[in-house]
């Protein structure tokens, strides 16, 4: 099969997923995949797992292991080159050395980027945040033993890196505007176990606390952040300071060029833009949900992995493949272990089965359907919790919270 060319905008896991993709599925024709990083395209997870604690080397981190992937399979890659505009008319996009591109179907992979914080000293150059290889690599450098490491922001980043710092024996304190930790992806009830399990390993979890100014101090020219000031007045000091309070997708160059955006680059669930010859993939894409009826973003690595491959049936001309895999994300920290599967919104309480190292939590509508469901230390139920929320069926709780009864025997 051939054709004009595939061009990928984002040299990322999704990106690199549907070149492979392409290929697997016989498209024959040019592939370009264009990356603003140096680095091959690489996962994320590890960064603030198994390669932040030194425990899996940077090969690992690739998702092909070297560029001879990418020479065998005749995808020409672009790396340290941004795209800056999309030109819909002329089939062109436009980078930032002035090359121009020209593209048969256009899969935006553009990911996500982190959030600042609009706060004085905000922009001071030692404030880290944890994105890319080597934001994971600075980080790795800085957690010496005895440092003081301030976070702000418990989201999952937050404390991934908390735990990794704490098993290299740092100081931490993370910082948390909201009552709970993990509050908008987990709720209250389940947020506060994961606060009771930081405080256990030794972090200084301070809740419901605001960060009000970076404290500059004067390094050989540079006004560099040495403590973090709150809202209350109180001044933390600080080696290093890690910003994590959360992700905006990069949607800029999907908007520019005309195409709908609200919180993600809107797509149908096929994957496609209202151009048809555009479409969009990863945390960046907002994609209609089958299940849900509705468009979700998701920003993990299950969709970066999976959504690809949709995609790139729907650029050779597929109409029928839709994407929908349920919502899937996993953590570890300290010695837990978690997968989480499903879309939370609109639970009316949380039930728990097992104990408190190792148990599952289910997110439970007013009429007992399962929403979404979390497995802590406990291994092989993905499936079985997926199953539940796949049924839509009403629940027994006293049989879903009792571990003596099997999962697929809870219903009402």
């Amino acid at each position: 099969m051939s054709g004009d060319a595939m061009v990928i905008i984002g040299a990322s896991l999704a990106g690199a997923k549907a070149a492979q993709a392409l290929r697997e599925d016989g498209w024959d024709g040019p592939i370009e995949l264009i990356g603003t990083e140096l680095d091959l395209p690489y996962e994320r997870p590890p960064l603030s797992k198994g390669y932040l604690l030194g425990k899996e080397g940077r090969d690992k981190v690739f998702v092909h292991e070297s560029g001879a992937w990418y020479v065998e399979n005749r995808v020409g890659l672009r790396l340290g080159r941004t795209a800056v505009a999309i030109d819909r008319e002329r089939h062109l996009v436009r980078l930032d050395d002035g090359t121009e591109v020209p593209y048969g179907k256009l899969l935006l992979a553009t990911g996500s980027s982190p959030k600042r914080l609009p706060i004085p000293g905000g922009d001071a150059p030692n404030l880290s945040y944890f994105r890319t290889l080597q934001d994971s690599e600075r980080t790795r450098s800085q957690l010496i033993p005895g440092s003081r490491l301030v976070i702000i922001g418990a989201g999952w980043i937050g404390l991934e890196v908390a735990a990794a710092a704490r098993e290299q024996d740092v100081e931490v304190t993370v910082l948390e505007a909201a009552e709970q930790p993990l509050l908008r992806a987990l709720g209250p009830e389940v947020g506060a176990r994961f606060a009771e399990l930081h405080r256990a390993h030794g972090v200084d979890l301070r809740l419901n606390t605001g960060v009000d100014s970076f404290t500059l101090e004067d390094t050989d020219g540079t006004q560099i952040a040495s403590r973090v000031r709150l809202t209350d007045g109180t001044e933390i000091e600080a080696d290093h300071i890690l910003v994590a309070v959360g992700i905006t997708p990069n949607t800029g160059l999907a908007e520019e060029a005309g195409l709908p955006v609200d919180d993600g680059v809107l797509v149908d669930q096929t994957l496609r833009t209202p151009d048809p010859d555009i479409f969009a993939a990863g945390d960046v894409a907002r994609a209609r949900h089958p299940f849900y009826g509705r468009p979700i973003r998701v920003e993990h690595w299950a969709n970066a992995l999976h959504q690809p491959k949709v995609a790139a049936a729907s650029m050779m001309g597929v109409t029928d493949l839709e994407y929908t895999r349920l919502p899937y994300f996993f953590s570890d920290q300290y010695d837990l272990g978690m997968e989480f599967v499903g879309h939370p919104e609109g639970y009316d309480r949380v039930v728990f089965r097992g104990d408190s190292h190792a148990y599952l939590a289910f997110w439970l509508s007013p009429d007992n359907r399962v929403l979404a469901g979390m497995n802590v230390n406990i291994w092989d139920v993905v499936d079985e919790v997926r199953a539940l929320i796949l049924g839509r069926a009403e629940i027994d709780v006293a049989h879903l919270t009792d571990p003596a009864v099997p999962l697929a025997e809870v219903a009402a």
